[in-house]
Protein backbone atom coordinates (compact mmCIF):
# COMPACT_ATOMS: atom_id res chain seq x y z
CA UNK A 1 0.00 0.00 0.00
CA UNK A 2 1.54 2.96 -1.26
CA UNK A 3 0.82 6.56 -0.96
CA UNK A 4 0.32 8.93 -4.39
CA UNK A 5 0.88 12.75 -4.39
CA UNK A 6 -1.89 14.11 -6.43
CA UNK A 7 -1.07 16.28 -9.18
CA UNK A 8 -0.06 19.92 -9.23
CA UNK A 9 -3.85 21.44 -9.86
CA UNK A 10 -5.39 18.77 -7.14
CA UNK A 11 -2.65 20.16 -4.56
CA UNK A 12 -4.61 23.88 -4.72
CA UNK A 13 -2.06 26.52 -4.80
CA UNK A 14 1.23 25.43 -3.38
CA UNK A 15 4.48 26.30 -4.44
CA UNK A 16 6.63 24.29 -6.37
CA UNK A 17 9.32 24.30 -2.94
CA UNK A 18 5.77 22.83 -1.26
CA UNK A 19 4.92 20.48 -3.57
CA UNK A 20 8.68 19.29 -3.56
CA UNK A 21 8.42 19.06 -0.23
CA UNK A 22 5.09 17.77 0.16
CA UNK A 23 6.37 14.90 -2.35
CA UNK A 24 9.37 14.07 -0.53
CA UNK A 25 7.49 13.34 2.79
CA UNK A 26 5.06 10.94 1.13
CA UNK A 27 7.85 9.25 -0.60
CA UNK A 28 9.70 8.84 2.79
CA UNK A 29 7.14 7.75 4.35
CA UNK A 30 6.33 4.72 1.67
CA UNK A 31 10.38 4.02 1.93
CA UNK A 32 9.54 3.77 5.82
CA UNK A 33 6.09 1.61 5.58
CA UNK A 34 8.07 -0.62 2.63
CA UNK A 35 11.22 -1.59 5.12
CA UNK A 36 8.44 -2.08 8.21
CA UNK A 37 6.31 -4.52 6.16
CA UNK A 38 9.95 -6.25 4.62
CA UNK A 39 10.85 -6.76 8.59
CA UNK A 40 7.83 -8.20 9.33
CA UNK A 41 5.80 -5.45 11.36
CA UNK A 42 2.81 -4.26 10.82
CA UNK A 43 2.23 -0.91 10.00
CA UNK A 44 -0.23 0.38 12.53
CA UNK A 45 -3.47 2.12 11.77
CA UNK A 46 -3.70 3.84 14.69
CA UNK A 47 -1.61 7.21 15.95
CA UNK A 48 0.08 7.74 18.73
CA UNK A 49 0.88 10.30 20.77
CA UNK A 50 4.29 11.05 18.61
CA UNK A 51 1.94 10.90 15.50
CA UNK A 52 -0.52 13.23 16.67
CA UNK A 53 2.53 15.67 17.66
CA UNK A 54 3.78 15.88 14.42
CA UNK A 55 0.57 16.55 12.82
CA UNK A 56 0.59 19.33 15.08
CA UNK A 57 3.57 21.12 14.55
CA UNK A 58 3.21 20.55 10.63
CA UNK A 59 0.05 22.13 10.91
CA UNK A 60 1.20 25.26 12.85
CA UNK A 61 4.17 25.04 10.35
CA UNK A 62 2.16 25.31 7.37
CA UNK A 63 -0.48 27.51 7.93
CA UNK A 64 -1.30 30.45 6.32
CA UNK A 65 0.51 33.49 7.97
CA UNK A 66 -2.85 35.96 6.71
CA UNK A 67 -5.21 33.18 8.32
CA UNK A 68 -3.64 31.49 11.34
CA UNK A 69 -5.31 28.91 12.87
CA UNK A 70 -7.72 30.15 15.55
CA UNK A 71 -6.86 30.50 19.55
CA UNK A 72 -9.25 27.71 20.71
CA UNK A 73 -8.57 25.47 17.65
CA UNK A 74 -5.09 25.09 19.08
CA UNK A 75 -6.19 24.59 22.27
CA UNK A 76 -8.71 21.84 21.40
CA UNK A 77 -5.73 20.34 19.91
CA UNK A 78 -3.66 20.30 22.46
CA UNK A 79 -6.06 19.32 25.05
CA UNK A 80 -6.28 16.19 22.78
CA UNK A 81 -2.87 15.80 23.18
CA UNK A 82 -2.85 15.99 26.58
CA UNK A 83 -5.81 13.28 26.89
CA UNK A 84 -3.89 10.83 24.39
CA UNK A 85 -1.17 11.38 26.96
CA UNK A 86 -2.59 10.80 29.83
CA UNK A 87 -4.63 7.80 28.50
CA UNK A 88 -1.27 6.15 26.83
CA UNK A 89 0.18 6.61 30.92
CA UNK A 90 -2.87 4.64 32.25
CA UNK A 91 -2.24 2.11 30.07
CA UNK A 92 1.13 1.44 31.07
CA UNK A 93 0.36 1.71 34.64
CA UNK A 94 -2.40 -0.93 34.42
CA UNK A 95 -0.25 -3.05 32.05
CA UNK A 96 2.76 -2.96 34.79
CA UNK A 97 0.02 -3.72 38.01
CA UNK A 98 -1.79 -6.07 35.99
CA UNK A 99 2.16 -8.04 35.52
CA UNK A 100 2.40 -7.16 39.21
CA UNK A 101 -1.01 -8.81 39.57
CA UNK A 102 -0.18 -11.59 37.73
CA UNK A 103 3.57 -12.24 39.15
CA UNK A 104 2.43 -12.16 42.81
CA UNK A 105 -0.14 -14.75 42.20
CA UNK A 106 2.09 -16.82 40.58
CA UNK A 107 4.86 -16.71 43.50
CA UNK A 108 1.76 -17.65 46.06
CA UNK A 109 1.89 -20.59 44.55
CA UNK A 110 5.19 -21.82 45.10
CA UNK A 111 5.33 -25.08 47.47
CA UNK A 112 1.85 -25.80 46.67
CA UNK A 113 0.33 -28.36 44.93
CA UNK A 114 -1.50 -27.43 41.82
CA UNK A 115 -3.69 -29.19 39.27
CA UNK A 116 -2.67 -28.39 35.68
CA UNK A 117 -4.59 -29.11 32.22
CA UNK A 118 -2.38 -30.63 29.73
CA UNK A 119 -4.02 -31.02 26.63
CA UNK A 120 -7.02 -34.17 27.62
CA UNK A 121 -5.83 -34.55 31.29
CA UNK A 122 -5.24 -33.29 34.43
CA UNK A 123 -1.93 -33.52 36.32
CA UNK A 124 -0.89 -32.78 39.66
CA UNK A 125 2.41 -31.27 41.14
CA UNK A 126 4.07 -29.02 43.02
CA UNK A 127 5.43 -25.74 42.28
CA UNK A 128 8.87 -25.15 42.31
CA UNK A 129 9.53 -22.05 41.07
CA UNK A 130 7.58 -19.40 39.52
CA UNK A 131 9.01 -16.99 36.23
CA UNK A 132 8.33 -12.82 36.53
CA UNK A 133 6.96 -12.07 33.09
CA UNK A 134 3.87 -10.30 32.24
CA UNK A 135 2.38 -13.96 31.85
CA UNK A 136 3.88 -15.90 34.37
CA UNK A 137 4.78 -20.03 34.21
CA UNK A 138 4.99 -22.54 37.14
CA UNK A 139 7.55 -25.27 37.39
CA UNK A 140 5.92 -28.76 37.86
CA UNK A 141 8.05 -31.92 37.67
CA UNK A 142 10.85 -29.91 35.89
CA UNK A 143 8.22 -28.53 33.36
CA UNK A 144 7.06 -25.07 32.72
CA UNK A 145 3.15 -24.37 32.59
CA UNK A 146 1.34 -21.28 31.73
CA UNK A 147 -0.36 -19.86 34.96
CA UNK A 148 -3.99 -19.82 32.70
CA UNK A 149 -4.19 -23.76 32.77
CA UNK A 150 -3.78 -24.36 36.83
CA UNK A 151 -7.02 -25.37 37.42
CA UNK A 152 -6.74 -25.74 41.32
CA UNK A 153 -4.46 -24.57 44.09
CA UNK A 154 -4.05 -26.51 47.21
CA UNK A 155 -2.92 -26.21 50.82
CA UNK A 156 1.13 -26.08 51.61
CA UNK A 157 3.01 -29.20 51.31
Amino acid sequence: MNFQVKGAAELGTLTAAEQFRVENDVNAFNKKLDFELREGRMASNQLGKDDFLKLLVTQLSNQDPLSPMENTEFIAQMAQFSSLEQMTNMSNNFERLSTLMNTSAATETIGRAVEIEVGDTTMIGVVEAVTREANPQLKVNGQLYDMNRVKAVYGLQ
